[in-house]
């Protein structure tokens, strides 16, 4: 079965980021817009990683602007937005397509592994994906639904060996 960690990803800056950098640590991600409606989340999100990081969570934030032009054109414009409004100090990531034919493949192999409600493909903004930490994905979130409702599937991702 292949797992996270075979892709690697595009850092704020363009650099290549390999994802089994984050090999033994339960992942959560999320593909976010700032100007959307589910905004608020970001400090569930940023909650949830200064609760849970010294345990070994990583939770990891993908912009994307693939639903109604939600997100700054400009990376460091989301970051700071991210900064000065959430206190958002999790790893963000550039901004990626989430769905259609430009895909990411961190998108591509997350809604294969675990698809949504009606649908594999990812139906808006802060979609979350729990991945454990041997690289598998083992949930999926809808957007309108919480951060913090995760805590407990996350323990349990932290107590596994």
């Amino acid at each position: 079965m292949k797992t996270i960690y075979e892709l690697a990803v595009k850092e704020q800056d363009g650099t290549t980021k390999s994802l089994a950098d984050y090999k033994g640590h339960p992942l959560l991600i999320v593909n976010t817009a700032s100007k959307c409606g589910f905004v608020g989340q970001f400090k569930e999100l940023q909650n949830l990683y200064e609760d849970y990081h010294e345990k070994g969570l990583v939770v990891l934030g993908f912009p994307s602007d693939n639903f109604n032009n939600q997100e700054f054109a400009d990376i460091d414009e989301t970051m700071n937005f991210c900064q000065m409004n959430y206190g958002v100090t999790f790893p963000m990531f550039a901004k990626v397509d989430v769905k259609g034919k430009a895909i990411d493949p961190l998108f591509e192999f997350l809604t294969s592994e675990q698809k949504g409600f009606l649908t594999e493909g990812i139906k808006w903004n802060f979609t979350k994906f729990l991945v454990d930490k041997n690289g598998h994905v083992v949930e999926r979130i809808a957007p309108k639904t919480s951060p913090l409702k995760m805590k407990k599937k996350i323990e349990e991702l932290l107590i596994e060996e």
